[in-house]
């Protein structure tokens, strides 16, 4: 049996994915912390015990995302860009467009037959439209960060929050917050600023339906929300969205074999 793993090293957290035959048998998610290599390790091991699979018996290891470069025992690595379209192309085979917003940065791909890359955009400089904007906007306004989205999409408006840089929006809400404006109507602004900032990308982009989203932001109801809204169309989710990069990995290692 071909069995092969992917590890995806993320700003945030690390993911392990073991495949079998194109089947997807455990997957591990841990903080990325300070733990590079050493993360990495532990999430493939406790991904192959959930698999009852043995090391030995893994046919090839890729490695992606920001940390691929720190994990010795990889057989190879690739673009965090070509992992999560072959991921997406593998749950949802129809996939024309991928977003994936992480901790640190935000994508948007255009899919082609087989999960090839098309094209893509890109946001790695700045927080806004990220998981890490939401982070920072979550302790100004002492919420708690997997909790927002519900709250979010309770508000019948949003506030207006102009400002697209972290730091200046971050004021902004303080200063919502003394006029009086009802918590969840800042935080449906903050969640309509997030995904204003990926709308931008998409249409820069040219995307196409059906879209897909990737990523831990995946998770977050108000933004898939505002992403819907502001696109006009459903966005696909899987399951497990941050494992996306992993599976990818995986199944491009199996196709090496």
């Amino acid at each position: 049996m071909l069995i092969t793993a992917g590890l995806d090293i993320g700003s945030l957290s690390t993911k392990a994915a073991i495949v079998a035959e194109g089947q997807l048998l455990s997957f591990c998610i841990l903080p990325t912390g300070r733990g590079g290599s050493e993360v990495a390790e532990r999430a493939l091991e406790e991904a192959l015990n959930r698999a009852n699979v043995k090391r030995k018996e893994l046919k090839g290891i890729v490695a992606t995302g920001y940390g691929r470069i720190s994990i010795p025992f990889a057989d190879r690595r690739v673009t965090e860009i070509t992992c999560h379209a072959r991921g997406a192309w593998h749950l949802f085979p129809e996939v024309a467009t991928v977003i994936d917003i992480g901790g640190q940065d935000s994508k948007v791909i255009r899919v082609g037959p087989g999960g090839k890359v098309l094209d893509f955009e890109m946001n790695e400089k700045c927080a806004a439209g990220t998981g890490r904007f939401l982070e920072v906007m979550a302790r100004a306004l002492e919420v708690e960060l997997g909790e927002m989205g519900k709250m979010a999409v309770k508000a019948r408006r949003a506030a207006p929050i102009s400002s697209t840089c972290t730091v200046f929006a971050e004021s902004e809400v303080v200063s919502l917050l003394a006029e009086g404006r009802p918590l969840e109507e800042i935080l449906k602004g903050l969640h309509y600023a997030v995904a204003e900032r990926v709308v931008a990308m998409a249409q820069r982009l040219g995307w196409e339906r059906p879209v897909v989203m990737s990523g831990g932001v995946a998770k977050n109801i108000g933004v898939v929300k505002s992403l819907e809204e502001r696109l006009g169309t459903s966005l696909y989710i899987p399951a497990e969205p941050q494992i996306l990069g992993a599976l990818g990995a995986a199944l491009l290692a199996a196709e090496e074999n």
